[in-house]
């Protein structure tokens, strides 16, 4: 196996995937965050509970930048931030209640958007397809080291 033709394949596939989520994301926003706030409730809703430097180094954001919006994502009553009970310096941010209702709304929207994807897809292209994700999370996306 080619590894280098693996890995060029592979950066085609990211950059496919990074157009596919911006297609299924587009618009999907609620009317007051910005759609930088948007990715940190999405990243915040798959991952919680996280801390600020998580959302940081996931967003790509300096930490000072990354504060400035979940101080504006708590002022909209969308997030909550908690004290870890063994160290009350670390910090954790979850969805509000309120944070919650908007990003099941939003997923609603971007699942009914992959629905109409894989409209044509017969059950063996589902198991196929779930198949080859599962192999992608275990093999590359999620090993450490």
């Amino acid at each position: 196996m080619n590894k280098s033709a693996l890995f060029h394949q592979f950066v085609a596939f990211t950059a496919t995937i990074h157009q596919v989520t911006h297609d299924l994301t587009q618009n999907i926003t609620a009317a007051n965050i910005t759609p930088l706030q948007y990715k940190i409730l999405e990243y915040i809703k798959v991952s919680q509970p996280v801390t600020p430097t998580e959302i940081s180094e996931c967003q790509h954001m300096s930490l000072p930048n990354t504060s400035r919006e979940l101080r504006k994502l708590q002022e909209q009553q969308l997030i909550q931030k908690f004290s870890d009970t063994a160290d009350r310096r670390k910090q954790y941010v979850r969805l509000s209640k309120e944070g919650e209702k908007m990003m099941e709304e939003a997923f609603a929207c971007i699942e009914e958007r992959f629905l109409q994807l894989i409209q044509h897809a017969t059950q063996d292209d589902l198991k196929d397809i779930q198949h080859a994700l599962a192999i992608l999370e275990e093999k590359v996306l999620r090993q450490n080291g």
